[in-house]
């Protein structure tokens, strides 16, 4: 079992943190290829360098955004369910080349503990 490090902005983090979203989305590139189910993430705040340590349970491959978010309920990905869920979001960080080129992962994790 490796353990990954990956940043987050405060908000997704916050919502790792609380439960609220059990599925983290990024492309699915050499850096996320590396990412095995059981293996431990090290999320970092980039605004309160605040951590949280989780397990991967699952890992779900997807060729885009668009597709994922067909297949996987909102709730899981951290949308309240007064919230529009849209792939396009996830545009802001990743291009459709990108997402083309790669594919995108959703990583379902439990957290194991979180620092103060």
């Amino acid at each position: 079992m490796a353990k990954h490090t990956m940043n987050l902005n405060n908000k997704p983090f916050n919502s790792i943190k609380n439960g609220t979203k059990k599925i983290e989305l990024r492309l699915y590139d050499e850096k996320r290829q590396a990412l095995k189910e059981n293996d431990f993430i090290e999320f970092n705040n980039r605004e309160t360098s605040e951590k949280i340590l989780t397990k991967i349970e699952k890992i779900y491959k997807y060729p885009s955004f668009k597709e994922l978010y067909k297949n996987i309920d909102k709730k899981l990905l951290g949308y309240l369910d007064d919230e529009i869920a849209s792939y396009k979001d996830m545009e802001l960080y990743y291009s459709q080349e990108e997402q083309q080129k790669y594919g995108v992962v959703g990583i379902q994790i439990k957290v194991i503990n979180d620092e103060k």
